[in-house]
C-alpha cells in the first residue's frame, strides 16, 4: 500500500498514512477507504480528502464484557460502521456479528459498501490453514460450527446458532463480494434444482406405494424477492 499524507481527524495535523498514532495529539489512528472513490483516509474524518464525500461514522468505543477473540484470546472491542455494529479483535482483525446484524448486512447494499470501505483495504492477517480449528463463541464459550457460506462461496465461517458469526480477517469482505457478484442467486438456483430433483424422487416413490404427493414447501424457501431469499438463506444457517 502506498503511503500518503493525511490529516489527523482529531487535531488536523498532517500524518503519514502508515502511522497508527498522531505524533501531535497522540490520538489512535486507523485508515479506511472512502466508499465512494476508495481513496485512503483516517477513520473519523468527516469528509474524504480526495472526492469530498461526507463519510459515515465509524466509532470504536471501549466496553466491558465483550468477550475474547476466538482465535488469539485478546479482548474484543466495539466497532460501529454506519449502522452496523461489530466486535473486533485489534490483534488479528477478526470480527464478530450477532445474528440480526449479519442478516441485515447480507441484504443492505449501503451497509455492505460502508463496511467494505472500512475493512476492505486492511493488511492481510489471514489465518493459516494449518491453524484453522473449531473455536469458541465469545458469548457462550461453546465450540462453533464451521460452514461454507451459502454452500458455494468457498468462505468457511464459524457460527454459533444462538449468538452470531465469527469472521477471520478477509472473510467478511469475501462474503460481501460473493453477495454483490450474484453468488447468492446462483446458490439459490443450485439448491432449487437439488430440491426439485429430491421432490421428483419422492414423487416416484409415492407413486410406487399409491400415496399422496408430498409437499416440499418450495414456495416458502424460494421467495420471488431477492432480499427475502437472502434472508431465508441466512436464517437457515441458525436453524
Amino acid at each position: 500500500m502506498d503511503i500518503e499524507a493525511l490529516n489527523c481527524p482529531n487535531c488536523g495535523v498532517g500524518v503519514a498514512s502508515d502511522h497508527t498514532q498522531c505524533e501531535f495529539c497522540n490520538s489512535r489512528l486507523k485508515t479506511m477507504a472512502c466508499p465512494s472513490c476508495m481513496g485512503l483516509m483516517f477513520v473519523g474524518t468527516q469528509f474524504c480528502g480526495h472526492c469530498g464525500e461526507k463519510m459515515v461514522e465509524a466509532a470504536t468505543p471501549e466496553g466491558d464484557g465483550l468477550g475474547n477473540c476466538p482465535r488469539c484470546k485478546s479482548g474484543l472491542e466495539m466497532l460501529k460502521i454506519a449502522d452496523t455494529a461489530f466486535r473486533e479483535c485489534l490483534r488479528c482483525d477478526g470480527l464478530w456479528a450477532d445474528v440480526a446484524t449479519f442478516e441485515r448486512l447480507c441484504v443492505e447494499r449501503e451497509e455492505q459498501s460502508a463496511v467494505m470501505g472500512f475493512i476492505g483495504d486492511r493488511e492481510s492477517h489471514t489465518v493459516s490453514a494449518s491453524k484453522i480449528s473449531y473455536v469458541p463463541c465469545p458469548d457462550c464459550s461453546q465450540l462453533m460450527n464451521r460452514s461454507n457460506f451459502a454452500r458455494a462461496s468457498g468462505v468457511i465461517i464459524d457460527i454459533c446458532k444462538r449468538h452470531g458469526v465469527w469472521f477471520d480477517a478477509e472473510e467478511l469482505p469475501r462474503i460481501i463480494e460473493f453477495i454483490q457478484s450474484g453468488g447468492m442467486e446462483l446458490a439459490r438456483q443450485k439448491e432449487k434444482v437439488e430440491i426439485e430433483e429430491q421432490r421428483k424422487r419422492l414423487r416416484e416413490e409415492q407413486r410406487k406405494y399409491g400415496a399422496e404427493e408430498p409437499q416440499t414447501g418450495l414456495g416458502s424457501i424460494f421467495a420471488s424477492d431477492s432480499n427475502a431469499s437472502i434472508r431465508s438463506f441466512v436464517r437457515r444457517l441458525f436453524d
